[in-house]
């Protein structure tokens, strides 16, 4: 879910990118059952942010692509701590902020992070390129 909601962001736009990432989870819960329920808002939060930060940093303030998509992967995964602390004052989650950066963002989620560098910058340059030759 992560590469389409942040490619849709850096070539489509904030606006794009903040809805796709608003609706992927929710979608993709409903067809495959993942991610699990409790995880839909939590990535809601983070995937939305995805899209609206990639989009604003790279299309708008016309930041470089690698700082675009390490500003938005940073605040994305904010917001998904930030609604683990409030989800988790309501109810019982498998994991807190804590567990989540220590694991979730430094021990399993680096080879995630590691596709995004290889694929997104240059399937960014790709499309920018196809779509000058128009």
């Amino acid at each position: 879910m992560h590469l389409p909601v942040l490619m849709c962001g850096f070539i489509v736009g904030p606006l794009a990118g903040l809805m796709v990432g608003l609706m992927a989870p929710f979608l993709s819960h409903l067809t495959t059952a993942m991610p699990p329920s409790y995880a839909v808002p939590l990535m809601t939060l983070e995937l939305s942010m995805y899209g609206l930060i990639a989009g604003i940093t790279y299309r708008s303030l016309k930041l470089n692509l690698y700082l675009s998509l390490i500003l938005s992967m940073i605040l994305g995964r904010i917001m998904f701590a930030v609604g683990l602390i409030v989800m988790g004052r309501f109810i019982a989650l498998p994991y807190g902020p804590i567990e989540f950066f220590a694991g979730g963002v430094i021990l399993t989620g680096w080879p995630g992070l590691l596709l995004q560098f290889i694929v997104i910058p240059p399937l960014v340059a790709a499309i920018k390129r196809s779509m000058q030759n128009r």
